[in-house]
């Protein structure tokens, strides 16, 4: 089992959301928890502006790329280079179910080719020496048994591969939005739990609709690791106490003020190159998620960072309605 990560909690890719910018703001609430990358495909990566798709600040680690594609001589020419670049670990996606993916071969539409997935990610440990990892679904459309799942986690296992992140959620690739396919195919959970119990040697990361730290321990009872997605974009604190729950630190927590205080330096560093306070601040919306005048703060922020010249008196005048 690849032991040199802790996956025990992760914050999952997301497409749009899961930027360096917000990668930064995720690590000043929690050092420990494993980050990832938005999916970046392949060829974008071999193809186009590499600093700007893989560039990241240093205190992001532990962090994760997560790549995009099929062709397994790109995928391994992508892990030498994320390699390169410094990431601990590569992930292959094999989750996305939208139409544009799709048309490339990339994404959920994988899962029933698990052949070419295994060749992919044999291609990908090959060309480096980090940890190379799979993100799926628990099924496509109708092929959406159990035994079909436990199929395809054991032919791409020949691969090596030992680390799987499990959506529990089919994904239905025509009719329904990715969106739609977050929220109408059911989560089941059982059926993970089940792969872990039937694949012992193998790490089962859970993902799909985790939303509080009791969820999380819940489900630590029957796989190895969680994956949380939107509600820790929507609701970030909630990871302030993941460190001390899951990682055994005795570090003092930053309060919500105090995390917003420590991106000042970030915000100027990024608006003095030129960047606009809105790439950064959209991201910290949710920080006083459910706390008195957060409404205020949300508002202040969404409306006020959007004006040209905004800097961080922006988030200093956001920050004064809810002190």
């Amino acid at each position: 089992m690849n032991n040199c990560l802790n996956r025990r909690l992760s914050i999952a890719p997301m497409m749009d959301w899961t930027d360096r910018h917000c990668r930064y703001f995720h690590r000043l609430i929690t050092k420990q928890t494993l980050l990832y990358t938005e999916m970046v495909t392949s060829g974008a990566i071999i193809n186009g502006d590499r600093e700007k798709l893989l560039g990241y600040n240093h205190d992001e680690h532990p962090i994760a790329l997560q790549l995009g594609g099929s062709d397994p001589k790109a995928l391994a020419e992508c892990a030498k280079i994320g390699e390169d670049y410094g990431y601990d670990e590569i992930n292959l996606n094999v989750g996305c179910p939208s139409d544009r993916v799709q048309s490339g071969k990339i994404g959920a539409c994988l899962m029933a080719e698990p052949e070419l997935v295994r060749d992919g990610i044999l291609a990908m440990k090959q060309a480096c020496k980090i940890p190379v990892t799979v993100k799926h679904r628990i099924g496509i459309d109708d092929q959406d048994s159990y035994a079909e799942l436990v199929d395809f986690v054991r032919i791409v296992a020949e691969s090596g591969c030992d680390s799987f992140v499990v959506h529990a959620r089919k994904a239905i690739l025509s009719g329904l939005s990715p969106k739609q396919n977050r929220e109408i195919p059911p989560l089941i959970y059982d059926r993970v739990y089940q792969l872990k119990k039937d694949s012992p040697k193998l790490e089962i990361i859970i993902n799909g609709g985790i939303k509080t730290i009791k969820e999380t321990q819940d489900h630590l009872n029957n796989v190895d690791g969680v994956m949380i997605g939107r509600e820790a974009y929507h609701n970030p604190y909630m990871l302030a106490s993941v460190d001390k729950e899951f990682f055994g630190s005795n570090k003092k927590l930053s309060n919500r003020v105090e995390i917003a205080e420590l991106m000042l330096p970030y915000i100027e560093k990024h608006i003095s190159k030129g960047g606009k306070l809105q790439h950064i601040s959209r991201h910290m919306l949710g920080l006083f998620h459910a706390q008195p005048n957060g409404k205020q703060w949300r508002r202040y922020l969404s409306e006020s960072a959007t004006k040209q010249n905004a800097g961080i008196e922006v988030i200093l005048e956001a920050l004064s309605l809810v002190k």
